[in-house]
């Protein structure tokens, strides 16, 4: 056993902690656990704790279905909104077979790869989300309804912002799980947020944001009100972005900054995101509902990039030093941050090695363009089906997330598709399959 092992085990004696959560992440996003006693923590961290992995969709099947679930002593949080007496603690797990190997549908492992490669190359990723949700009414019973929680707007106040309190709440309890929030606001939409938190290295970042949108949906719960990360809950209204700002700092120095003397490896490792989006965009915005979001209300539709400009797939804020990087705006919260993650770290770390030429920038207003100004701009895939259809016929993909991920990822993901295509009323299925539980 480890010192950090023997610590938490003294930490968990002497903090009254009653029950241990064991979380992890199936490769649709979906966070799951299972509970234990403190006295079960030493073999979880020897042994394991076992689970079926074939109820999880897209992991085992039924003829050979024990995983096990091997917390991580560093992913220690307490859960802030349970009991200060008989208190409930999570870690974030590895998963392994019964024999000790790593789970080849572990995300979060597959994550660990890309930020290895990283390191073997001279560089440390730095990742920072900004996440917007809706927040709606409740019935009678607790049940979601469609009802935007306020009439607000962006950046509005109360009376108009009725989310300030839970706002508020969230961004206290994220506080004490050792999450630093930036900044909160109310966005565009009727009912609709962002908090925003600091950035953090990849791993850190991709169990931040899972944390993130359980403590958001946590809290919404304990105010009455249900909060949905569906990428365009209301289609007439602003879609729900996850905005993914990345910086590479090679031997203590932000390689974003400008004038640096590896601005060009910047610029490569841009050019190969650029390069892949089309590849990965199955993955970041994964469900037949995150295509209604894009071409409006400031969500990208074209492969493109410049300074500033919000119009675009990637532009690179106005900021200096430390905060020098560049943001992604086509992913959406209802994607698998760990996969997100590692395909855009090694789309841009397959620029830099390739050493591509970041294009010219496009500093137009895209929304506002003519036909004829786009005609020579590759467009994003238009919708679920076509961005399958490339990520299966995508080499890149196949090599990090494996055959055997790829190929369930696409089955339930065309399963999904096939459902919303084959409807009458395409919305009414989108909030069956998605509404309640993205």
């Amino acid at each position: 056993m480890t010192y950090a092992m023997k610590e938490v085990l003294e930490f968990v004696e002497e903090n009254d902690v009653k029950f241990i959560r064991l979380a992890f992440c199936d490769i649709l996003g979906m966070q799951k656990n299972i509970s234990i006693m403190p006295q079960e923590l030493e073999r979880a961290f020897e042994q394991g704790i076992s689970f079926d992995a074939s109820s999880i969709l897209g992991f085992m099947n039924v003829e050979k279905s024990d995983l096990f679930l091997h917390p991580d002593p560093s992913t220690l949080n307490i859960l802030p909104w349970r009991p200060q007496q008989g208190r409930v603690i999570r870690f974030f797990c590895d998963i392994k077979h019964p024999d000790g190997r790593a789970f080849e549908g572990d995300t979060r492992n597959i994550l660990k790869k890309a930020v290895e490669r990283a390191e073997k190359m001279g560089y440390i990723c730095k990742i920072g989300s900004e996440c917007e949700f809706y927040l709606f009414e409740t019935d009678e019973k607790g049940r979601p309804t469609y009802i935007p929680h306020d009439e607000g707007r962006y950046l509005d106040i109360a009376p108009l912002d009725k989310g300030e309190n839970v706002r508020r709440e969230i961004c206290l309890s994220l506080e004490q799980m050792g999450i630093q929030p930036e900044s909160s606001h109310h966005e565009q939409g009727p009912g609709q947020n962002e908090i925003d938190f600091k950035y953090s290295d990849a791993l850190t970042a991709a169990d931040n944001l899972m944390t993130f949108k359980a403590v958001v949906k946590a809290v919404a719960l304990r105010n009455g009100l249900f909060a949905s990360f569906m990428p365009k809950p209301i289609l007439s209204e602003s879609g729900s972005g996850l905005h993914i700002n990345i910086s590479l700092s090679k031997d203590g120095d932000n390689i974003f900054k400008e004038g640096n003397t590896d601005s060009s490896a910047a610029k490569s490792f841009i050019a190969g995101v650029i390069d892949r989006i089309a590849d990965i965009t199955a993955f970041t915005n994964p469900l037949t509902n995150s295509y209604a979001r894009f071409g409006s209300f400031r969500a990208p539709k074209f492969v493109s990039w410049s300074h500033q400009n919000r119009s675009q797939l990637i532009r690179i804020p106005a900021e200096t030093g430390e905060y020098s990087r560049m943001e992604l705006r086509s992913p959406d919260p209802a994607c698998n941050p760990y996969i997100t993650f590692a395909l855009i770290l090694h789309a841009g770390l397959d620029g830099i090695e390739k050493k591509m030429e970041l294009p010219e920038p496009i500093n137009q207003n895209l929304f506002n363009a003519s036909s004829d100004e786009l005609k020579n701009i590759k467009a994003l895939p238009q919708n679920l089906k076509e961005a399958l259809d490339v990520a299966s016929r995508s080499s890149f993909v196949r090599t990090i997330l494996g055959e055997d991920m790829l190929s369930k990822y696409l089955e339930i993901k065309l399963e999904e598709w096939n459902r919303y295509f084959e409807s009458e009323d395409r919305e009414s299925v989108e909030r069956q399959m998605y509404f309640r539980t993205i």
